[in-house]
């Protein structure tokens, strides 16, 4: 029987060797912080706590990949946002409480502690400019760009002609540049 404070790549490899209880450990840790980043996409609690579930069970059996060069609670956290958006994109619409994405959930940055405040704030005030983008632009750039998506992925998902998906994500990118003084390449 593992311990509560056996690291990450421990109870990896405990459950890789059999003991499938060890997963629980991990599903405990990470629970809470996999469900409000999909509560953070999807808005309803049932709905994220679903995503949470559908991504501890890809988690489970993909755990062979995980390469344990980072936490196990980010690596299932990517997971979830790609679930959340995925759903959020088949729903259709954004139904978010907070509209500023989860971006600060994506893979933090690794250095110096200046170097990781700086890109949170970088990825805050990005996440509130996304927020501030209207609702057709913002599901397309969400999903072009966090859930990496292809247009055409998009496109289907959506159910909107291929030049609509390519007119709203090229707008939005222009309204995000903006915002943020970037100017386009000549």
């Amino acid at each position: 029987m593992l311990e509560p404070t056996a690291s990450d790549r421990q109870i990896v490899d405990a459950v890789l060797g059999g003991d499938r209880d060890a997963f629980r450990l991990l599903v405990e840790r990470e629970s809470a912080m996999v469900i409000a980043a999909c509560r953070r996409i999807l808005g309803s609690p049932t709905d994220a706590q679903d995503a949470a579930q559908e991504a501890f069970v890809r988690a489970y059996q993909s755990l062979a990949t995980f390469r344990g060069d980072g936490p196990f609670g980010a690596w299932v956290r990517r997971i979830a946002v790609r679930i959340a958006v995925a759903r959020l994109a088949v729903d259709g619409g954004l139904s978010l409480d907070d509209d500023r994405a989860t971006i600060s959930t994506w893979s933090p940055v690794d250095g110096d502690p200046v170097g990781r405040v700086l890109d949170s704030e970088e990825r805050e005030a990005l996440a509130e400019a996304i927020a501030r983008l209207p609702a057709d632009q913002r599901q397309v750039v969400m999903l072009r760009f966090y859930g990496e998506r292809s247009v055409e992925d998009i496109a289907r998902l959506t159910d909107r002609p291929i030049g609509t998906v390519k007119s709203r994500l090229s707008r939005g990118i222009a309204t995000l540049r903006e915002q943020f003084g970037v100017r386009s390449a000549p």
